[in-house]
Parts: C-alpha cells; structure tokens; sequence
C-alpha cells in the first residue's frame, strides 16, 4: 500500500470512528489544521468542524458504514476515490466520488461529489 492509500483508508476509518477521543485523534493524523470538507449535503471548516460534522452523520445514521470501493487515483497533491455508506449487511445508501487536496501528508481539503443515492 502506498503513503495516499493509508491517508485515506484512515480518511474513511475516521468516518467510522464512534469514539469521540480516538476519533479526534485520528482527524489529527489525517486533516491538516485549516482543512476544509465540503459535499451537497455538508460543509464544515478546521478539525474541530470536520469532528463536528461526523458526529451528526454517525447519529443521523446509526449502524452504517462507510468504506472505500474502488483505488485511490492520484498526481500531484491532488487525490481521488469512491466510496460508499450503507448499513451492516444492507445496500448501500450513498455511493459517492471524493476529490482531495493533500499537504505535507495530511488531508488539506475534501470535496465529495454523490454518484447515486438511494431513495427511501
């Protein structure tokens, strides 16, 4: 696995990390000081912002799940890779296209982009 690989399989564990602590922990690991997220649904600016935000998700949705579906594609600083969330064992709700800025080895900025969303 390469250094932007791990960056964002950590990226989506973060997503996943119910525990507040560990959690902050890893968004410092894996955003930079002013990063920015930003997709149709969200936005928010600086760690305690992206911190914020995935919090209300994990309550939104209790029990799903994000992960990585396809490879991370990348050239310069820039990133990119799909996703999906959905429940245990259940059809995934959002699948998405996540376009990212990285500097100095951390996550600088995100901009998702919803391929197809389920609709309830």
């Amino acid at each position: 696995m390469n250094t932007l690989t791990d960056l964002i399989d950590r990226y989506i564990a973060t997503w996943n990390e119910t525990d507040a602590g560990r959690r902050r922990d890893m968004i410092a690991k894996t955003w930079s000081e002013g990063a920015s997220y930003l997709d149709p649904m969200l936005q928010s600016e600086g760690r305690e912002g992206i911190d914020a935000m995935i919090a209300a998700v994990q309550e939104r949705y209790p029990g799903h799940r994000f992960r990585r579906t396809g490879e991370v594609e990348s050239h310069h600083d820039r990133v990119r890779f799909t996703w999906d969330l959905a429940p245990e064992d259940g059809e995934p709700l959002v699948k998405g296209t996540d376009f990212g800025v990285v500097a100095d080895d951390r996550l600088q900025a995100i901009t998702g982009f919803f391929d197809q969303v389920r609709s309830s």
